[in-house]
């Protein structure tokens, strides 16, 4: 096998895990009142028939004060164990050892879903909203232990092999470790003894009241970039205090904490296997207890490359297996170049549960809807039939691979030299790769299913109407918007100056079309990667770049992914000007632009050789159009029905090419 580490089984007390990889935990935000349903039950179940040795499914609050997000379970129900135990069962069933994670978040907590004030050691500030917490009384410390109690046997009874109880990121139990957020100066705070009783009286008590087959884990996190967090000395002492005492079967280790949030789902922005330094130092440490390593840990190899040199037991691979489920079966059975591999992108897994929906996943549609469309498989079509897709971007491509998966005879036009479309481009911004990456693998996944794929074949519409296909998909995409109109001043529908020279679109840099001067300025009216990857190049390549946004914040519209943070530092080092709140109401060729601010009405001039524009796109409909003219209705899919992201021409792709 081409990952020996991999697969070699695990004893983790009285269970014996199939191999070396687990899905860890995150919060899919799927509850429906508070409890888990079918949409639940088929999320899990799919990963654990994919290949997952563990399931640490997302955590239950332990207490109302801990209630953080609209989609999380019931606290203190007993509600909740017969709808627990049918998911438990049937991903059991798979062959999963199924774990659930009690947490509570201490002073970090969200009023407004819990109802409930938050509780911390110190009454210290919260770092999720503005909102101050309250100091715990002994009676109140005693009760949240209580709580964790109670989840783990109310997890026992729905069937569930273990608990992972919550330190990592700053939560409640982290906070009473820390001497910055524990100030006390009862038995609860100031000595190591002291501030670690908390959590190891909730490990004591979960073990005495669950018995010895019942696996209690510990999740704890790497914060090597904030001054008052533990560092890595610290950390291994706490935890090795903890495994002396045989409080834990293992410890899982993330990175970041809700005072540098961004690294807690560490975005392509940064390196892999982040947590692997802190895991080495507690595997040599650790006398009883397994170690599992997650954070930026994607892909197989590097699973195997962290398990083979000995730097931990067990590789927790969360949004490689979001995006993949049967990730781990795919390179059990060698066929790792068919792994859907994770852009490490957040858009749908963070990005919508930011925003409190559930999740899904821009490369994988199927991720949340598996209970409606049966998982991440297919089933063949009754009819099969003959389907010509034109457009070979993100929606023409899925749709394209679905349909053949489905066994309809397909074929697919790209008026192009080459797949990938606008998406391609964005691949070619840096640190992107995963993007090329995923269309190589539609190239190799149409290869095998044997579509026809015309490149450099612009079709019109009377091509179409003579092609004899039984379904028309029109996947033909946007064209960028090069008016330079800007919905800061809708009674302007032109740019001045626009056609004066010295003018290109984003998607003209990134394909090389345009050769900009060495002063740019960016026109960035979605504060997303369309215009903050184009820059970034621009500065990496040694332009002087500034970007004009009518947004409050340069990447406004990246704060939903969780990536925003660290692409203003990044533009930041690289020296890009940010001129914010801000419209251009005139470009003079060769010169440069006035730009006035949105706030006071004030103008000033910014010298640039060359306008960037990252405005808006316009839908391709022309040759949607003149198919209606003729009497053939063609189906519009992704960009071409109405312009938004690769998610939604994924997610149009694959649910277009089910229908069929």
């Amino acid at each position: 096998m081409g990952y020996p580490h991999i697969f070699k089984p695990l004893r983790l007390r009285h269970k014996e895990l199939r191999n070396r990889i687990v899905f860890g935990a995150h919060t899919t935000n799927m509850a429906e009142d508070g409890l888990p349903g079918a949409r639940h039950t088929a999320y899990y179940r799919e990963r654990a028939m994919g290949g997952a040795a563990m399931i640490v499914v997302e955590p239950i609050p332990v207490h109302p004060a801990a209630v953080l997000t609209r989609g999380n379970f019931r606290p203190c129900s007993d509600e909740v164990i017969t709808p627990f135990r049918q998911m438990v069962e049937a991903c059991q069933a798979e062959g999963a050892v199924m774990i659930q994670q009690l947490y509570h978040v201490g002073a970090h907590g969200d009023w407004d879903n819990s109802w409930h004030a938050h509780w911390s050691p110190s009454g210290g500030p919260s770092y999720h909203d503005n909102d101050g917490s309250h100091e715990m009384t002994e009676d109140e410390i005693e009760e949240t232990i209580a709580g964790f109690v109670a989840a783990a046997r109310r997890c026992q009874q729905a069937g569930f092999d273990g608990v992972e109880v919550w330190a990592a990121y700053h939560c409640l139990l982290d906070q009473f470790w820390v001497p910055f957020s524990n100030q006390r100066d009862d038995r609860w705070g100031g000595s190591l003894e002291n501030r670690t009783r908390f959590s190891r009286e909730i490990l004591r008590r979960i073990r005495a009241a669950c018995g010895e087959d019942f696996i209690v884990g510990l999740a704890v996190n790497d914060e090597p970039d904030s001054a008052v967090m533990l560092d890595h000395d610290e950390m291994v002492q706490i935890i090795a205090l903890h495994d002396a005492e045989g409080l834990m079967d293992y410890v899982t280790v993330g990175m970041g904490s809700y005072l540098d949030f961004y690294k807690i789902i560490p975005s392509f922005q940064y390196g892999e296997m982040l947590s692997v330094d802190l895991c080495t130092r507690l595997k040599a440490e650790l006398k009883t207890a397994l170690v599992i390593s997650e954070a930026q840990l994607r892909t197989p190899e590097n699973a195997n490359t962290v398990l083979g040199a000995g730097q931990a037991d067990m590789v927790s691979i969360v949004r490689g297996q979001i995006a993949d489920p049967h990730l781990v079966a795919k390179a059990q059975g060698g066929r790792d170049e068919d792994i859907r591999g994770c852009l490490s992108c957040n858009q749908q897994c963070w990005g919508r549960r930011g925003r409190d929906y559930w999740i899904s996943c821009v490369v994988n549609p199927s991720a949340g809807h598996e209970a409606e469309w049966g998982g991440d498989r297919f089933t063949a079509a009754r009819s099969p039939a003959r389907v010509l897709v034109v457009g070979g971007g993100p929606a023409g491509l899925e749709a394209v691979r679905v349909a053949a998966e489905r066994g309809h005879q397909v074929s697919l036009a790209e008026a192009g030299p080459a797949l990938g479309g606008r998406f391609m481009l964005a691949g070619w911004q840096p640190r992107r790769g995963q993007i090329t990456e995923l269309i190589a693998w539609y190239e190799r996944q149409l290869d095998g299913l044997g579509v026809k794929t015309r490149l450099n074949c612009y079709l019109d519409a009377d091509e179409i109407a003579e092609f004899a296909a039984d379904h028309v998909i029109l996947a033909t995409g946007a064209l960028p918007d090069e008016s330079g109109f800007q919905k800061a001043m809708p009674h302007v529908p032109a740019l001045p100056g626009v056609g004066g020279g010295g003018v290109c679109t984003a998607e003209d840099v990134m394909a090389r079309a345009a050769r900009p001067g060495s002063r740019v300025i960016v026109l960035d009216e979605g504060g997303a990667w369309r215009a903050i990857g184009t820059a970034w190049k621009l500065a990496q390549d040694g332009h002087v770049v500034t970007i004009v946004t009518p947004d409050a914040m340069v990447a406004q519209d990246l704060q939903r992914s969780a990536t925003d943070g660290p692409a203003r530092r990044t533009l930041a080092d690289l020296g890009v000007r940010f001129v914010v709140e801000s419209a251009i109401t005139r470009w003079h060729a060769g010169q440069g632009a006035e730009v006035v601010s949105l706030l006071t009405g004030k103008a000033e001039e910014i010298a640039a050789d060359t306008l960037v524009l990252a405005a808006g796109v316009r839908a391709d409909t022309e040759l949607a159009a003149v198919l209606r003219t003729i009497g053939r209705v063609p189906i519009l899919i992704g960009d071409a029905l109405a312009p938004r992201n690769a998610a939604a021409a994924i997610h149009e792709g694959r649910k277009c090419a089910l229908t069929l």
